[in-house]
């Protein structure tokens, strides 16, 4: 079952008749009941208009959007943000400052309801010990982390009990400590009451390690809408595979197409030679065809023979360790190619003449 639908949606904060760009631009998306949705892209990709759409906090100028299956807007229809069914974490907390930490967490239940008082104390009790801070119930909110401010902003979302919870650029404000112990506690408190999450960020890290999907947002549309690992390992644009991580480009053309295999397998020549190579969508021979892979996905030996399918030889320009691993620069077919090798691999030394193989299944065929 879908917790969400949108379909068809159009956003445009320009004046009546007035020329200016959608900042949502015909976006669909189904997301499933229990799933962590992540809406992912750059600075006024429209990731936060859509979030404030489905919470009904701007009016779509066209469009339809469901919530458990029923219209919160469609043509003539247009339910508060009171009405539905939704809990939200803003990016800057919003936390009432005169309040103790209970108070802040029980206010959506004393504010226009006639809740018993037991029934208040409860559900505050019980997400206090969710988001782990039942311990500061009586402590003023002036007195807080900033962690400790986004848990009770949590608490104070999911109290309601709400079908849907939105999350807008939630970890932005923490710093990068904090940040990786929140990705954890978001994902567990969202597996345990089993809520359908969506969260806007511009951030690739907490996309990647915290969706069950993401959907890539550029200029107000949906450029890619899939797992982590299907957007990163089988990017369908140039934009997809820039934005989600290193990469490196080759242009070419299409040579052979063997599109009775799964997935879509290409032979792509390049400065570089003859790429087999995999697409999302289909191409035909001839043509124009721009190639990605990913600098992890490169494979550096020591020169020799070439005795594998996408291997070629190439000369190390540069040499970066990082820790973890040692990223090289390699020009080869006359342009530079990044790898990322681990750090007791090699050594590799500048100048040295090497082997780099590109298996097959890593390098991906995308749109330009």
């Amino acid at each position: 079952m879908n917790t969400v639908e949108v379909e068809g949606l159009f956003h445009n904060y320009g004046l009546k008749g007035a020329k200016t760009p959608n900042a949502i631009d015909g976006v669909s998306l189904d997301i499933a009941e229990g799933e962590f949705f992540v809406l992912l892209g750059p600075s006024g990709c429209g990731k936060t208009t859509l979030l404030r759409c489905i919470a009904g906090l701007e009016h779509p100028t066209a469009g339809t959007i469901r919530l458990d299956g029923t219209p919160v807007v469609s043509d003539g229809k247009f339910v508060p943000t009171s009405r539905r069914s939704i809990g939200m974490v803003f990016q800057d907390y919003a936390i009432w400052p005169h309040m103790t930490v209970s108070k802040n967490v029980a206010f959506p239940l004393r504010v226009g309801k006639r809740m018993p008082k037991a029934e208040i104390d409860r559900r505050v009790n019980e997400a206090l010990a969710l988001v782990r801070l039942d311990h500061l119930a009586k402590r003023p909110a002036t007195q807080l982390s900033g962690g400790q401010q986004q848990r009770v902003s949590l608490a104070r979302a999911l109290v309601r009990e709400p079908s849907v919870l939105l999350l807008d650029e939630p970890l932005s404000n923490l710093d990068a400590a904090l940040r990786g112990q929140m990705r954890e506690e978001l994902r567990r408190i969202q597996k345990e009451v089993g809520i359908t999450a969506i969260m806007v960020t511009h951030d690739q890290t907490e996309a990647l390690s915290m969706g069950s999907r993401v959907a890539l947002m550029e200029a107000g549309k949906v450029a890619q809408v899939g797992t982590p690992r299907d957007l990163y390992e089988r990017p369908a644009s140039q934009f997809v595979a820039e934005f989600i991580g290193s990469t490196t480009f080759f242009e070419g053309s299409v040579l052979e197409t063997q599109v009775d295999e799964k997935p879509n397998r290409y032979v792509i020549e390049t400065a570089l030679g003859k790429i087999l190579a995999v697409s999302r969508q289909p191409w035909d021979k001839g043509d124009a065809a721009t190639l990605t892979f990913r600098p992890e996905h490169v494979l550096v030996r020591n020169a020799g023979p070439l005795t594998t399918p996408n291997e070629f030889p190439g000369v190390v320009r540069s040499s970066a360790y990082f820790g973890d691993g040692i990223e090289l620069q390699v020009e080869a077919g006359g342009q530079l190619l990044r790898a990322k090798v681990a750090a007791d691999e090699g050594p590799f030394e500048i100048g040295d003449t090497v082997n780099v193989e590109i298996p097959f299944r890593y390098a991906v065929v995308v749109a330009s």
